[in-house]
């Protein structure tokens, strides 16, 4: 087992025996074998394309798929073996539809004519496809590169996937993976190239984020300021965790009467602060627990069924095993998955069934608070505010402190850099990193909060478009702004939002809690020298250094 894509690699180099997130070396191997085919059905995608032929079962499917390789999207080594034939299903059926409109036979690569044989170990054979991959790293730099590129890819084809449920898509998008993927295999791109391929992977998340903005809103209007409960009340209950909020709205609309209270978990906590979600479903209470890596202590204490959203993996756990449903790319053999493929509503019948058949909560917790919804749109609604502050001298600096969070010690930085900002500053926090301190009571300047919601990780493209209209506000660049970003990363989505800040120039960033393990020294030096990224150091360091 080889496997360095998230933040939490064993010793920050890499894990080789067992995943730190619980994925084991089957899993692994078998990611790795539907990397492989993914990467040799692209070829047949592009050529198919070149000739007027209908991918787009293919887009989409390339999407999810790299999607469910994510860290802790999928640990089903069945539901691997399922995508695995879907790939060479697609594939195959392609190439004739290929052939019928070619003149002469099509010679196909290797690895685009590439057969798993189910009938012997898949995880021999995707430890044999990692190796050929491997070998191919004349160039540690370049290899450092390919694998920024594949992992930032991932993360845009999960953003690419949740703006397609939502009705939203791009072919360009497509193309871009698709021609990604085909590259992943070739030798003679220089490293100048790849940073290229690399800002490009930037550029294409930045407008599938803007999907995805655009498909949350256009379903759920634009997020408002909204208090969120943090207590919970009496009554059968129901907790839905993860990041997929169109998921969360089938669940409302089907225990609407039903005498259920629905709370979020982790990345739905932006939920909130959606108009047409609150108005429609006031059985959507509050909040329960904090991040996704504290799920088992969380829902091991909720007292009704649970259901998991998409990017939101638990393993199974005694304490609620039993009362835990999944959605999505995501689930394990013994529980009840259900699928999102064709765009199918779920039936959560069994999920309510069982919430109404637990005792829920038997009395009401003591009310305590947060506040969501600060978007792009509510915030430049009070830009006059912010620029009148800004003026005046009340409001000295912006920090952006947000991204992914984990379990590493390390990460209690970002609740000390919050709790030593100046009172005559204002942070932004969006993702579940704003976990570690979101409950902070951090008071006013003016109207306005100190500290601002901006939303989920995937409002990364809030907080750009906050930037951009400040900027264009003061009519000045994003780097002249009185703003720092302090970054916090775990998986392959902030690999391809950090590509995206990188691709608009932005620079300063301080990147934490350590540095990918797949970025060589090289390569890091090439971005410092260009970008000023660095790591974090100690929050009165960096606080220091961002005020002088």
């Amino acid at each position: 087992m080889f496997c360095e894509q998230c933040e939490q690699t064993a010793s920050g180099n890499g894990c080789h025996q067992f995943g730190a997130c619980g994925k084991s070396p089957e899993v692994n191997s078998i990611q790795d074998l539907t990397v492989y085919c993914l990467r040799g059905l692209a070829p047949v995608v592009i050529k198919a394309r070149q000739l007027g032929i209908t991918t787009h079962k293919a887009d989409v499917f390339i999407c999810e798929t790299l999607f469910a390789t994510m860290t802790n999207v999928n640990f089903n080594p069945k539901r691997f073996t399922t995508y695995l034939h879907q790939c060479l299903d697609l594939r195959e059926s392609l190439k004739t539809q290929i052939q019928e409109l070619s003149q002469g036979s099509i010679e196909w690569s290797k690895i685009s004519n590439f057969e798993p044989d189910f009938n012997e170990s898949l995880a021999e054979q995707g430890e044999n496809a990692n190796l050929h991959f491997l070998s191919q790293a004349s160039d540690v730099d370049i290899f450092s590169l390919k694998l920024t590129v594949l992992y930032g890819v991932k993360g845009l084809a999960s953003y690419t996937f949740h703006a397609y449920e939502l009705g939203q898509e791009d072919t360009e998008i497509y193309h871009f993976i698709a021609q990604t993927l085909t590259d992943l295999d070739r030798n003679d791109l220089s490293l100048s190239e790849w940073v290229s391929i690399a800002l490009k992977v930037g550029a294409m998340n930045l407008r599938a984020m803007e999907l995805l903005d655009l498909g949350h809103t256009s379903s759920f209007g634009h997020p408002t300021p909204t208090p969120v409960p943090l207590n919970h009340i009496k009554g059968k209950a129901i907790l839905v965790s993860g990041h997929d909020i169109k998921q969360l709205a089938h669940i409302l609309e089907q225990t609407k009467d039903k005498g259920i209270i629905v709370y979020t978990h982790g990345e739905l906590l932006p939920a909130h602060g959606y108009p047409k979600l609150k108005a429609k479903y006031p059985h959507l209470y509050g909040h329960y627990g904090t991040a996704w890596q504290n799920q088992t202590k969380d829902f091991a204490k909720f007292p009704g069924s649970i259901a998991v959203t998409t990017n939101c993996l638990m393993p199974p756990h005694d304490n609620y095993e039993d009362k835990l449903f999944t959605v999505g790319p995501v689930g394990y053999p013994n529980l009840n998955a259900f699928s999102t493929e064709d765009q199918v509503t779920p039936d959560y019948t069994p999920l309510i069934d069982k919430a109404l058949a637990l005792e829920g909560f038997t009395e009401e917790s003591e009310y305590r608070q947060v506040l969501t919804g600060f978007a792009h749109n509510a915030v430049m609604t009070v830009a006059d505010k912010v620029i009148d502050a800004v003026k005046e001298g009340k409001i000295r600096h912006f920090f952006l402190v947000g991204g992914c969070d984990g379990a590493k010690p390390g990460r209690t930085y970002y609740t000390e850099f919050v709790e030593k900002v100046p009172e005559d500053c204002v942070v932004l926090t969006l993702a579940c990193g704003k976990f570690r301190f979101f409950d902070k009571n951090l008071g006013q300047i003016g109207d306005l909060p100190r500290l601002m919601d901006v939303g989920q990780c995937n409002d990364a493209y809030s907080a750009i478009q906050i930037a951009l209209g400040l900027a264009n506000a003061f009519n000045v660049e994003v780097n002249e702004l009185p703003l720092s970003m302090i970054i916090s990363w775990y998986e392959q989505k902030a690999v391809a939002v950090l590509l995206t800040l990188l691709h608009l120039g932005i620079k300063d960033i301080r990147l934490g809690p350590t540095l990918p393990a797949f970025i060589s020294p090289n390569v890091f030096k090439l971005l410092s020298d260009t970008y000023n990224l660095q790591a974090i150091t100690t929050p009165d360091r960096d606080l220091a250094t961002c005020l002088a």
